[in-house]
């Protein structure tokens, strides 16, 4: 049965960042159908994991076509929630996967601002997509909170990609994902949280991982 190939893009990114663009077109080259969901979904302001994973879900839960998922950061942390949810997704390719990323990011903002983010209910975020500043509801830090990667235990083949000097998500996160799991293979790279100098090592990486011509 052939595989569904699904690219999940980061937190405020799009469809259109230089990585679902590169990856895109190495699949085209490849003669794959890649599939890319707007996880913003015309609603960046009011984003969770949740309905993100609800929205992915949607697209393949119909049949039991295999699903391999490349994820980068956010999206690499929901598609590890997908694979655990249901059975079809046989293989998962995390691009710095956001591991540990509520606590680093309500850290960054500092207790002072998250708790005005609470009180006001909506946060001002640049989003990269956009190029702009958009509100993003405190319903994402709730509703977020509640997936634990302690539950993520299912083994499913995995394959980490990440830069030792992540400035977003510290490589530490994947270390110890990896460490616990031995189905999760963890290939450290000389890059920070974009990726963005190694793509064709990730593009290699990935074509043999997913059994790729």
């Amino acid at each position: 049965m052939s595989t569904e190939f699904i690219y999940l893009h980061g937190f405020a990114s799009s469809p259109n960042s230089a990585k679902a663009e590169y990856i895109s077109s190495c699949f085209a080259q490849a003669n794959i159908k890649l599939k890319i969901p707007d996880l913003n979904a015309g609603d960046f302001s009011h984003l969770t994991i949740t309905r993100l994973i609800t929205q992915v879900a949607s697209e393949f839960n119909h049949d039991s076509t295999p699903v391999t998922f490349i994820g980068s950061s956010l999206g690499g942390l929901s598609a590890t929630h997908l694979g655990q949810q249901y059975p079809q997704v046989q293989r998962l390719v995390l691009l710095a996967p956001a591991f540990g990323f509520l606590s680093h990011w309500l850290q960054r903002l500092g207790d002072e601002e998250v708790q005005r983010w609470q009180q006001e209910k909506y946060l001002m975020v640049y989003h990269y997509g956009e190029g702009k500043q958009l509100p993003l509801s405190y319903d994402f830090v709730t509703d977020a909170s509640q997936y634990k990667e302690e539950a993520l235990q299912r083994s499913i083949p995995t394959l980490i990609l990440h830069g030792r000097h992540d400035e977003v998500i510290p490589i530490q996160q994947a270390r110890d994902f990896a460490q616990k799991r031995p189905w999760v293979e963890l290939i450290e790279l000389d890059s920070d949280h974009s990726l963005g100098n190694v793509m064709p090592e990730i593009w290699q990486a990935i074509r043999l991982f997913c059994q790729l011509p």
